[in-house]
Order: C-alpha cells, then sequence, then structure tokens
C-alpha cells in the first residue's frame, strides 16, 4: 500500500496517509493512456474546416476561351482547381472527430496516472487546503510554502471559487475539480496537488 506524507498548506507535515493499491499502486499501462489522451485531445477539436469544392466556388460558368485555335491550354472554367481562386480538390470538410473509448480503459488510464505521479514523487496531498480571499498573492504562498513550481494541477473534491480565482493568473497553475481533471491535464502536469477528500473521492469512484 503506497504512503505519501500529509502536509498542510503551510508546508508542514502532518503524518502520512495511506492511498488504495487498486487505484494508486498499479503498474500504469501505457496503451491506456495513449488511447485516452488521444481521445481527449480528438475532442478538442472543434471540426469546422471547411473548403469549396469546383461546384461551390462563385463564377466560372464560361468557357474562358475557344477549344482550339489560340495555342493555349483547353480550358473549361476559371474555376477549375489549377486556376487562382478555383475551387480546392479533396480539402477539408466539417467532421466529428469524436473517439469513443471503453469505459473500463478511461478508467485504468486515470488510476494509471494516479499511480505514475505517486511513483514520481510528483503527488502531494493536503489536508485541506482554503483561502479567506481570492487573492493571487495567497496562492503563491501556498505554492512556496510547498516549493512547487512550474506546470501545477490542483484538483479539489469540489468547486471552490475562491481558490480558482486567486489561482486563474499564476502561470502553469489550473484548478479542477476530481469531476473535472482529465487523463491530459494529469499528464502535462509535473505536480499534482490534491486534498484528502479529492484522494477518497478517487478511491471511493475508482477502488
Amino acid at each position: 500500500m503506497p504512503k505519501v506524507a500529509l502536509l498542510n498548506q503551510a508546508g508542514e507535515t502532518l503524518g502520512e496517509i495511506a492511498l488504495l493499491d487498486t487505484v494508486f499502486g498499479i503498474t500504469p499501462n501505457e496503451q491506456a493512456l495513449y488511447d485516452v489522451v488521444k481521445a481527449q485531445r480528438a475532442a478538442m477539436r472543434q471540426g469546422t474546416h471547411k473548403t469549396k469544392t469546383r461546384s461551390e466556388v462563385r463564377g466560372g460558368g464560361r468557357k474562358p476561351w475557344r477549344q482550339k485555335g489560340t495555342g493555349r491550354a483547353r480550358q473549361g472554367s476559371i474555376r477549375s482547381p489549377q486556376w487562382v481562386g478555383g475551387g480546392v480538390v479533396f480539402g477539408p470538410t466539417p467532421r466529428d472527430y469524436t473517439i469513443k473509448v471503453n469505459r473500463k480503459v478511461r478508467r485504468l488510464a486515470l488510476k494509471s496516472v494516479l499511480s505514475s505521479k505517486v511513483v514520481d514523487n510528483n503527488l502531494f496531498v493536503l489536508d485541506a487546503l482554503s483561502l479567506e480571499t481570492a487573492k493571487t498573492k495567497d496562492m503563491i504562498q501556498v505554492l512556496n510554502n510547498l516549493s512547487l513550481s512550474g506546470k501545477v494541477l490542483i484538483v479539489l473534491d469540489q468547486n471552490n471559487e475562491t481558490i480558482t480565482l486567486a489561482a486563474r493568473n499564476i502561470p502553469g497553475v489550473t484548478v479542477k475539480t476530481v469531476e473535472q481533471a482529465s487523463v491530459y491535464e494529469m499528464l502535462h502536469a509535473t505536480t499534482l496537488l490534491t486534498t484528502q477528500d479529492a484522494v477518497k473521492k478517487y478511491e471511493e469512484a475508482l477502488g
């Protein structure tokens, strides 16, 4: 059963917290991580790209010059693909990039990324995280107390507007709830900062 230090937001060690083996102690499955990250990145694409084919481009109804006798190549329309302003051949059209991933694979990927953070000592667990006011300097002080820098993903058990507002102007710091935090965001972040209650939520949902 993996264990990590339980800290307070002043950076002091309060003890240790034992993590559930089946959630935070598995061998990371790279294929599951790849499949889920690929699907999540694909879901970010709007798919609204569009070019016009020669049938959709305005104009070009009249033959530009006669078929024979001019010495030039035969042309039927000034909107053919080889003309500037002509239609595009095999251009992109609107489409849905959604990739279906099975629920078991999604759960395995989430457990894999949580376990990898524990192995790499990049999981920090707080007894609680709270701020009196939504001031950026207060959130920076908490991160400095924990000696955290770079890309930090803060995962809370429930939405906290004060913490979200305090952290939104800090480069590289993102605040999410357990339900919102994606596998891609966890892998993208160097450090995962979470609370004891959020850990319990993960164990209840995935254990």
